[in-house]
């Protein structure tokens, strides 16, 4: 899995971040998914290898625009590129009603179908190598995270268990070790009871705006990396609540408590620079983060690149 930020501030951008987007990538073939899709999001896609005829699908958030407003830009580029493989939406409802009045305004009609789902429902999406799972978080407006998690594990058969069973070699033994449960002697074989897997399933878990981090208990479950808004410090906690978002120490803290190996932050406020001589800075946010939390903490930038791979190792591209 790889992930590529496209926009790392919170609410409007600055002249050095794009409002939020996140693009993580599958780790073979060119599929890709999209998350929140912040305004001027297909400027930022320009700028890398992406292309849109690769776009397996969108997961938006929540309704707030520095999430969403960048949407009906990419649909109509990648309409006028070309595409005509439906493109599945995971929003809240919303998102379907507003996109489908401004195609009506603005005259938008789409060369490929949009099928939408309905992320309120908190539902779970099967793609060809990725299972997506919807939770629920706290924010002004009905807000949520995803959680991807790979599907598709490399495996060897556990021969010995075949052969106290008696399955003689052959076909049965391809299905298994595809991943198809078979029949034997009138008895459902499941595929994983025969199978060695070389490494634990690769799980990310991007969040969208959230006050209260514990939320994600369940959610980072097996998780190797989570993405989360750390849009202020702890000195603007009251500002913090009063919005709805979370500041480094509170989202640090909660990683701390799940032993999560790996914390990305995001979503900074604009009033926090990137010089890390400026007042105040994004390194503050750094800072308060590291002082309560022992794992790899990153602060994403805009087309900062992330790799995990398949032992569970994050780290930052060159």
């Amino acid at each position: 899995m790889n992930l590529l930020f496209l926009g790392t501030s919170a609410g409007v951008p600055t002249k050095s971040r794009n409002v939020s987007g996140v693009a993580l990538r599958e780790s073979k073939g060119k599929g890709w998914y999209l998350i929140d899709c912040g305004e001027g999001t297909q400027h930022q896609v320009l700028n890398t290898k992406l292309s849109f005829h690769s776009l397996k699908a969108i997961f938006i958030t929540h309704v707030h625009g520095d999430h969403c407003y960048g949407l009906p830009g990419i649909l109509a580029s990648a309409g006028m590129g070309g595409r005509k493989t439906p493109l599945t939406i995971v929003a809240p409802a919303g998102i379907k009603a507003w996109l489908e009045a401004t195609c009506e305004a603005t005259q938008l009609c789409l060369p490929f179908a949009l099928e939408f789902i309905d992320s309120d429902e908190l539902p779970s999406v099967e793609f060809e190598s990725i299972a997506v799972t919807t939770f629920r978080l706290s924010h002004r407006a009905p807000s949520y995270a995803y959680g991807f998690t790979e599907t598709k594990v490399d495996a060897a058969l556990d021969v010995d268990k075949l052969a106290q069973k008696g399955i003689p070699r052959g076909p049965l033994w391809g299905q298994l070790k595809q991943g198809f449960d078979v029949d034997f002697e009138g008895e459902l074989l499941k595929s994983h009871d025969y199978l060695i897997f070389k490494h634990k399933p690769r799980k990310v878990v991007i969040a969208g705006d959230n006050d209260q981090p514990e939320l994600l208990l369940d959610a980072c479950a097996g998780a190797q990396v989570l993405v989360h808004e750390a849009t202020y410090t702890e000195e603007m906690a009251q500002k913090a609540g009063d919005v709805g978002h979370s500041y480094a120490k509170l989202v640090a803290a909660f990683a701390e408590s799940v032993q999560l190996p790996n914390l990305v932050l995001t979503h900074f406020s604009p009033r926090y620079q990137l010089s890390p001589h400026a007042l105040p800075s994004i390194e503050e946010i750094r800072q308060e983060a590291q002082s309560v939390y022992s794992g790899s903490l990153y602060l994403a930038q805009d087309f900062g690149e992330y790799t995990l791979d398949k032992a569970g190792h994050f780290s930052e591209l060159a």
